[in-house]
């Protein structure tokens, strides 16, 4: 049985066909002679052409096309605050007395799309592209738009959204539509997001594993092949992601510096039992990314979301998060999709603080951001493997 693959390959110095990361013309000014050119190919193989394939040299990577989904919101649809001020993830990251907006960064948000006519966008430039075979980048669902509007919204109404509300120019790739997505079309993103000068990359979004198992035996594969298949699928999109963050990380050595930051996953199920405890889902498992976890509040403090899956690297605010809702106004909604802009936000004011002392790095800008969380605030009682470093901090300084 043949099935659609990605091909990730590494080929000769920058500045040769087919530009720097695949992306067109020659590789952008500054780059260092004899970084590799990285491009991404599609091609139907089967199980044992895509092994005689991943022997080329030139090959970083192969692995089958997996259909890829949201992270989706719980509790989607609150009803907003409608009291002036910060929302509470606002102030808990300390975006609020932070001297940092975020101003001179570039962020993408990998999700469904975005609102562009909505209020808290005036004034962005937002570059848009749609990877779903569609040319419209619209949001057609609201995730995207509320993801966006917590990274770099602009006040609606009294109230501020926006962690990073400096930002001045946003990408955005429409990588999910109604029946979801595939894993060509993030990594086509990721490239395309990198090539258009991104500094943060958000990306509230996870595997489908049982849909493609699903998939191959709708297509007529006994079930034991098709669970084999779709594990090994599952492996292989794993080091996928894990060989394109690695490249993508190595760029700030020679030219830019670009964060790939990505939600742990809604799996666990803390509330019915202590020991419902998903781990980190891919994208956001594999090398390179950082994977963000949710807290919300509670009287004692602080507390992990029964829902949040366990290994994050770092936490962010993640229940009843206020920010845009599609069509306008504003609306709540918990997930790990939700703290996921919140630490991007945090990310571009870090970037922003980096700038004005000295060369951006990837390597620097990842440990601040990561040194940064903070268990102060949270609930006695906690796991450490729960929420990582801790609640993600502003610069303050």
């Amino acid at each position: 049985m043949k099935q659609e693959h990605i091909i990730l390959r590494a080929f000769g110095p920058a500045g040769g066909p087919g530009g720097f990361l695949g992306g067109p013309g020659a590789a952008p000014a500054g780059a260092a002679p004899g970084v590799a050119k990285v491009a991404v190919e599609m091609e139907m193989l089967s199980a044992g052409d895509a092994a005689a394939v991943a022997r080329k040299n030139d090959v970083a990577a192969v692995a089958p096309v997996m259909p890829m989904r949201l992270v989706e919101p719980l509790d989607e649809g609150i009803a907003a605050p409608t009291a002036a001020g910060p929302d509470w993830g606002v102030q808990a990251v300390g975006a609020v007395s932070s001297p940092f907006t975020g101003d001179g960064i570039v962020v993408a948000v990998l999700d469904t799309g975005i609102d562009s006519t909505h209020p808290a966008f005036a004034g962005v430039n937002l570059v848009t592209k749609s990877f779903t075979g569609s040319a419209d980048a619209s949001d057609g669902h609201g995730h995207g738009t509320h993801c966006a509007g917590t990274i770099f919204g602009r006040d609606v109404n009294g109230v501020r959204i926006g962690v990073a509300r400096g930002v001045k120019k946003a990408l955005i790739g429409k990588v999910l539509g109604p029946g979801g997505g595939g894993s060509d079309q993030i990594v086509k993103a990721i490239q395309w997001a990198v090539g258009e000068g991104a500094n943060v990359i958000s990306m509230s979004l996870g595997m489908d594993f049982p849909g493609f198992q699903k998939q191959m035996v709708g297509a007529g594969m006994p079930p034991e092949v098709a669970t084999s298949r779709a594990l090994e699928g599952y492996r292989l999109n794993v080091l996928l992601f894990d060989k394109l963050a690695a490249m993508v990380f190595a760029l700030s050595d020679f030219m830019q510096t670009t964060l790939l930051i990505a939600a742990a996953g809604n799996e666990s199920r803390t509330n019915l039992d202590p020991d419902f405890k998903i781990a980190v889902a891919p994208p956001a498992v594999s090398d390179g990314m950082i994977s963000v976890a949710a807290l919300g509040q509670s009287a004692a403090g602080l507390t992990v979301a029964p829902f949040s899956n366990t290994g994050a690297m770092i936490s962010g605010p993640g229940v009843a998060v206020t920010s845009a809702k599609r069509g306008g106004g504003l609306v709540s909604m918990s997930g790990t999709s939700m703290a996921t802009p919140n630490v991007a936000g945090v990310a571009a004011l870090w970037a922003q603080k980096l700038k004005t002392i000295g060369p951006l790095n990837s390597k620097l800008l990842s440990a601040r951001l990561l040194a940064s969380g903070t268990f102060a605030g949270l609930a006695p009682g906690f796991a450490p493997g729960d929420v990582g470093s801790g609640l993600v901090q502003a610069p303050q300084s």
